[in-house]
């Protein structure tokens, strides 16, 4: 991972422009998650509308990365490949799209229910989500990385789920992925210290059963070792001296 870079005001109004198509790109697919539609279908979608928005898809040949958007369903943690897979009712699906635009990144992610789902998964999602607004609360000049990394934590283990280790959160500008790392587990007080102009995509991953994942034969696809649900939420967000600013806000999610 590269080193941390601080932005100014211009790269921090690019980084705003990328964050806005970024989660209106998010918002596609969510509408698109419904029973019977493809992987693949969500993924066409979410490449028409990046491109149409002036933007590149910052995943398409990523690492040789074949989609524009990881769609991960059920039990698939993140780095889900788009294909012919179709979406039951019932499924949670996990939509993760990065947009680069004037050179600069937005990466966010939502998982989104397939028709009606269990009370168990709907709160499984309902607890990522909030777990992201937990760590948010540390995301403030002068905290350290790991404060946020805590606050995730407990939260969620609070509820008796379990955070994904070997996949972290990160920062994000020219690069899809520059540091810090920011994990979603920790003690409080360590790390580096936040400062005004970083960019961090903050990104609980949290299984429902444990924390144990692998990767598929096709080198991507992360999902849990005991096949338990697994539900992902991610923002890019901009450290400022009051405040942190979620560059990729979209009131629907």
């Amino acid at each position: 991972m590269s080193t941390i870079t601080i932005k100014n005001p211009r790269e921090i109004e690019l980084m705003r422009t990328a964050g806005k198509i970024t989660a209106a790109a998010r918002s596609v697919g969510r509408q698109m998650v419904s029973p019977g539609v493809t992987t693949e279908e969500i993924n066409k979608e979410i490449f028409k509308f990046i491109k149409k928005s002036g933007a590149v898809p910052s995943f398409l040949n990523y690492g040789g990365f074949p989609g524009s958007a990881c769609i991960s369903v059920n039990d698939e943690v993140i780095h889900g490949i788009p294909g012919k897979r179709k979406v039951n009712a019932g499924d949670i699906v996990s939509v993760d799209v990065g947009a680069l635009i004037g050179g600069f990144h937005g990466d966010c992610c939502g998982t989104f229910p397939a028709g009606e789902i269990s009370e168990d998964a709907k709160r499984l999602i309902e607890v990522t989500r909030q777990s992201f607004f937990e760590g948010l609360k540390f995301a403030r000049a002068g905290c350290r990385v790991s404060d946020i990394s805590h606050a995730i934590q407990e939260y969620v283990e609070a509820h008796g789920y379990s955070l994904v280790r070997e996949y972290v959160g990160h920062g994000v500008g020219r690069s899809l992925h520059e540091g810090p790392e920011v994990p979603n587990y920790g003690e409080p007080g360590h790390g580096p210290r936040l400062v005004k102009g970083m960019t961090i995509a903050i990104e609980p991953m949290v299984n429902m059963g444990g924390a144990g994942v692998r990767v598929l034969d096709n080198k991507w696809t992360v999902v849990t070792l005991d096949g338990s649900l697994s539900a992902h939420y991610e923002n890019t967000v901009l450290i400022t001296d009051g405040e942190p600013e979620i560059l990729t806000y979209a009131e629907d999610l």
